[in-house]
């Protein structure tokens, strides 16, 4: 009898999405260079700040462990470089998103997008010959729902910037970026 009122009050917080759910959120994290190149010689550290914006296309499907739903949204990616050479950058990237929901308040996610990107490295590295670009990430993460609303997430992306062959040089840079966030489901 104890246990009941506990146990209850934990299945009221399972979440339901269902088409047309949006959801806003922001993720917060580091960003720690990835050379993968000969030619990557920069070693750019910094934070980057990621407002978000989803919404659900699907009713869950599947039956089993990867029972999930699929979501479009997009994306307004910021970052501040620090070290050796401190930089801005912002962004907007559409976003294609596959949550796994068997879980019910634990919702492991795979999420990749890529789109035009502005910063002022370009010509200040000697992989960024100018200011426009393109960024492309693809990460995995989790969602934590705290109410059938309020969701903290925790996650890593892949980050890849460079101007997309419209200039020479064209190495591009990559970062790693752990973060965590917190998202709001609006209806």
């Amino acid at each position: 009898m104890f246990l009941s009122p506990c146990r209850t009050g934990a299945e009221t917080v399972m979440p339901t999405t269902t088409i047309g759910t949006q959801t806003v959120g922001l993720a917060v994290g580091p960003l720690f260079p990835i050379r993968l190149m000969p030619a990557q010689s920069s070693k750019l550290f910094g934070t980057a700040a990621v407002p978000s914006w989803t919404m659900a296309l699907t009713d869950p499907i599947g039956s089993d462990w990867y029972r999930g739903q699929i979501g479009i949204g997009a994306e307004l990616p910021t970052f501040r470089t620090d070290e050796p050479v401190t930089a801005y950058g912002v962004g907007v990237t559409p976003k294609l998103v596959y949550t796994f929901t068997a879980l019910n308040r634990l919702r492991p996610y795979l999420e990749g997008g890529g789109g035009p990107l502005w910063t002022d490295l370009g010509g200040r590295v000697p992989e960024q010959p100018g200011q426009f670009n393109f960024l492309v990430w693809g990460g995995a993460g989790c969602s934590w729902f705290l109410t059938p609303q309020w969701a903290v997430q925790a996650g890593y992306r892949f980050v890849h910037i460079s101007n997309g062959g419209t200039r020479q040089p064209n190495s591009g840079l990559n970062f790693g970026m752990p973060f965590v966030g917190l998202s709001f489901n609006l209806f």
